[in-house]
C-alpha cells in the first residue's frame, strides 16, 4: 500500500468516531416556566437537573433548557407559555398552579410536567392523580394539607402568647391557590381552637404594611402561606418578624436559614428531582397522561435556635429532638 493511501485510510478511521458522535440523537429541548427568578429558585432547578441526570439527560450535553421567569408577575405567564409553544420545545416544566394553567391553556399536545403545592385535581389540571390523562402530569407536595401541624408547632414553641393571641396567615391574593388556602387555614385553626386572621400581601410595601398592622390585630405569630412570591421575599419577612418579635413558620427550609423561626413541609428539592425524572421518562417516549401524580412523602422540620433565642423563646427539647435540622 502506498504511503499516501495509508495516510488517507488512517485519517478516515480517525474521523469515523467524530462522525458517529455527530449522528447521535439530537439535543432535547425543554421549556421551564417559573414564577420567581433563577436566583431564588436555583436550588430547586439544580434538583430538577439531578432528576434529569438520573434518566441520562444532562444540560449542556444532550439537553437544552429554555428558562422563562415571571419574577413574581403572574400576568406574564400566558405570553411566556405561548412563546415556549412557538419554539416547539419537547416538554414544558411548570412551577405552581399559575404557570401550569398558563401552559395548559397554551398547548394540548406538548407534554407538561408540573410541580405544585396543592391538589392538581381541584385546579382542573388533571383528571385524577392515578390517571392524569391528556398531556399533563407532575408532582405535588400538597403543601397546604398540613396546616394543622404548622399551627400546632407555633402553639408548642410559644404556648402562652400564641394560644391566647391571633395567628396571622400571610397570603398572596394573586395566587390562584389563595381562596382554597385561606379556607384550609381557617379549617385548621378551628380544629386546634386558634383565632386566625388572613392578611393579604402581593407586593413588598404590602408585606411591610401587614407587619406594621399586626400589633393592632393582637397577632402573636405568623404562618407564611406557601407561595413563590412570598418565598422570594423570605429575607424581608424574616427581618420584619424579628423587628416585631413574632414567631414565624414557613413551608420550606430556605426562609429559616434567612432568619425565620421554623419550617415544616415536604421537601421541595426531592419533589423537583422527581419531576426531573418524569421529564426524562417522557423524553424517552412515555406518555404524560399515563404517569401517576406522586405525592411527596418526605417531610422536614427545621428550627432556627438563634432566632428563637433572639425572640426570647425556649424550644422544648422534645421538639428539637424531632426536628430534621436545628440551626444554631
Amino acid at each position: 500500500m502506498k504511503r499516501r493511501e495509508f495516510i488517507t485510510l488512517l485519517g478516515g478511521a480517525a474521523a469515523w468516531p467524530l462522525a458517529a458522535r455527530a449522528q447521535q440523537a439530537p439535543t432535547a429541548v425543554i421549556g421551564f416556566l417559573g414564577l420567581t427568578s433563577q436566583s431564588e429558585w436555583g436550588k430547586f432547578v439544580l434538583a430538577l437537573n439531578n432528576g434529569l441526570a438520573e434518566t441520562g439527560y444532562v444540560e449542556g450535553r444532550n439537553l437544552r433548557i429554555e428558562y422563562r421567569w415571571a419574577d413574581g408577575h403572574y400576568d406574564r405567564l400566558p405570553a411566556m407559555a405561548a412563546d415556549l409553544v412557538r419554539r416547539k420545545v419537547d416538554v414544558i416544566v411548570t412551577i405552581a398552579p399559575p404557570a401550569t394553567l398558563a401552559a395548559k391553556a397554551a398547548t394540548t399536545t406538548i407534554p407538561i410536567v408540573f410541580f405544585m403545592g396543592s391538589d392538581p385535581v381541584q385546579h382542573g389540571v388533571v383528571a385524577s392523580l392515578n390517571r392524569p390523562g391528556g398531556n399533563i402530569t407532575g408532582v405535588t407536595v400538597l403543601a397546604n394539607e398540613i396546616g394543622v401541624k404548622r399551627l400546632e408547632l407555633l402553639r408548642e414553641i410559644a404556648p402562652g402568647s400564641v394560644a391566647a393571641g391571633v395567628i396571622a396567615l400571610l397570603l398572596n391574593p394573586t395566587n390562584q391557590n389563595a381562596e382554597p388556602d385561606a379556607r384550609a387555614a381557617r379549617n385548621a385553626a378551628a380544629v386546634v381552637g386558634q383565632e386566625l386572621a388572613v392578611v393579604d400581601a402581593a407586593t413588598d410595601p404590602e408585606i411591610d404594611a401587614a407587619f406594621e398592622e399586626f400589633p393592632r390585630q393582637r397577632v402573636a405569630a405568623v404562618l407564611i402561606n406557601p407561595d413563590p412570591f412570598l418565598l422570594g421575599r423570605r429575607e424581608q419577612i424574616a427581618a420584619l418578624a424579628m423587628q416585631h418579635r413574632l414567631p414565624t413558620i414557613f413551608h420550606v427550609r430556605e426562609p429559616v436559614v434567612a432568619g425565620g423561626l421554623m419550617s415544616y413541609g415536604a421537601s421541595f428539592a426531592d419533589a423537583h428531582r422527581q419531576a426531573g425524572v418524569y421529564v426524562g421518562r417522557i423524553l424517552k417516549g412515555e406518555k404524560p397522561g399515563d404517569l401517576p401524580v406522586p405525592q411527596a412523602s418526605k417531610f422536614e422540620l427545621v428550627i432556627n435556635l438563634k432566632t428563637a433565642k433572639a425572640l426570647g423563646l425556649t424550644v422544648p427539647l422534645t421538639l428539637q429532638a424531632s426536628a430534621d435540622e436545628v440551626l444554631e
